[in-house]
């Protein structure tokens, strides 16, 4: 019935690795690892969103601005709008939408 799980604390730091967490109908949850140096490539996401760094340091552009963020941190955007980021050290972090 309930269960603890561990595919944040395993998803690896290889490059981009993208996982669904969960989806329902109020939102959907992705964890992000990215690999120093590696870069999430310019996309848009389909509802407004939330972004929460659970650990390392990147940065987030969007709209021509660049947003630095570190552990335990958060940054909200709107849906439909262009943006991409860049880890500057091996990084973990969430999608909320």
């Amino acid at each position: 019935m309930y269960e603890i799980r561990e595919e944040i604390k395993t998803q690896p730091y290889d490059k981009l690795q993208i996982q669904k967490l969960s989806k329902n109908d109020a939102a959907e949850v992705l964890s992000i690892s990215l690999e120093s140096g590696a870069i999430f490539p310019e996309h848009t996401s389909p509802t407004d969103a939330l972004l929460v760094v659970l650990e390392g340091d990147i940065h987030f552009h969007i709209d021509h601005d660049n947003f630095h963020l570190t552990k335990q941190e958060y940054f909200s955007f709107p849906r439909e709008t262009p943006h991409w980021v860049k880890a500057n050290e091996n990084s973990k972090f969430l999608i909320i939408r």
